[in-house]
């Protein structure tokens, strides 16, 4: 389990003018009352196997339609199994699936460096500290200056090409997410410097394998200009699939001020974070993010209990007195963007 998760389900911590135990605790009780923390590895081993299955009848197409250029079809198809293989990855980062840390690790190993190139290592580190302190602009790395900004403050500061970047980055976002998916590659191979030597070698050789398989795949099953183009639909569909699904989740929501009171646990995961609605589907394609609430507050949780923590978790903030963020799919993009555009408005004033 990562730190931040067991913190959160363990015993929160107490903070300036809150007691975290107070407003969490109930809810935790609650919660372990209703052994929504079990956890469900027979469902997760069928959703592996019903995944691994799925890629591989893909490999198979791709052999089988490699020479028309109808394989391009299949392009957009594994884009989604990638994303869904992200999910379990990231579930498995979380203690989700399993309490072994090794199986865990084992899992995120297949699924994040060999299967998608993304450092498993990477992806922990960076998603464990964003979790800890989520939309907090000094420590939450999700919102930190880069590409994109997400305060007033951060946007006075950019010059040159990335000022220009600031004032249309509600127009590019949507574009940007096209490369998201070479972007995490990238990161991981940069991201091995930073890992023990050991960690490293198992990181590094399985990020080198994918690259390896997937260009062989690729070249083995069809022309090279087939290639080119099946590998670039399938990388930016990827990209979009992952900032679909990440996009929502905190952007626009409310930031802590970094001189400010300290937030007890129920505050800073639930004031920071936006759930999405809808039923199987959104469930489905979202791999449970759409319960972002849930999730950040119960980070263990194994992905089908997120739904049936929701009511629980809604009735304790009402209780509470505290505001619980839901949005339809459509309209927490519409916020995204509309947060992205005000951020940039000042640099078009000028």
């Amino acid at each position: 389990m990562s730190q931040a998760a067991a913190v959160a389900e363990r015993s929160p911590s107490s903070t300036r003018g809150q007691s975290a135990g107070s407003d969490f605790a109930p809810l935790l009780r609650t919660v372990k009352e209703q052994g929504l923390l079990h956890r469900r590895t027979g469902w997760y081993a069928r959703t592996i196997a019903v995944n691994a299955g799925a890629l591989a009848a893909v490999c198979v197409g791709m052999f089988l339609l490699g020479t028309s250029w109808w394989v391009l079809l299949l392009a957009p198809v594994l884009s989604v199994l990638c994303a869904r293989t992200a999910f379990i990855g990231h579930d498995a980062g979380h203690s989700q699936i399993t309490t072994d840390r090794s199986v865990s690790r084992a899992i995120g190993l297949v699924h994040g460096n060999l299967l998608l190139g993304m450092s498993s290592a990477w992806w922990n580190d960076k998603h464990n500290r964003h979790h800890a302190n989520p939309n907090h602009i000094e420590k939450d790395p999700d919102v930190a200056a880069n590409v994109l900004v997400w305060t007033s403050r951060q946007a006075k500061v950019r010059v040159g090409f990335r000022r220009w970047l600031t004032r249309n980055q509600s127009w590019l976002f949507f574009p940007l997410t096209l490369l998201q998916g070479v972007a995490m590659e990238i990161y991981g191979f940069q991201d091995l410097r930073r890992q023990a030597p050991r960690e490293r070698a198992v990181e590094g050789l399985l990020l080198v394998a994918h690259l390896v398989g997937y260009v062989t795949l690729l070249l083995a099953a069809m022309p090279l200009g087939h290639a080119i183009v099946f590998a670039a639909i399938h990388q930016a569909l990827f990209g979009l699939h992952l900032g679909l699904a990440f996009a929502p989740n905190h952007k626009g929501m409310e930031m802590p001020d970094p001189n400010g009171e300290r937030w007890g646990h129920l505050r800073r995961q639930v004031l920071t974070s936006r759930n999405i609605r809808g039923g199987p589907v959104t469930d489905w394609f979202l791999g449970g993010l759409n319960y972002q609430i849930e999730h950040h507050l119960f980070p263990s949780m194994p992905r089908p209990h997120l739904r049936l923590a929701q009511p629980v978790v809604r009735e304790h903030c009402a209780a509470v007195g505290m505001s619980y963020t839901e949005a339809g799919f459509i309209d927490s993009y519409r916020q995204v963007l509309r947060h992205m555009y005000e951020v940039g408005e000042p640099l078009r004033v000028e």
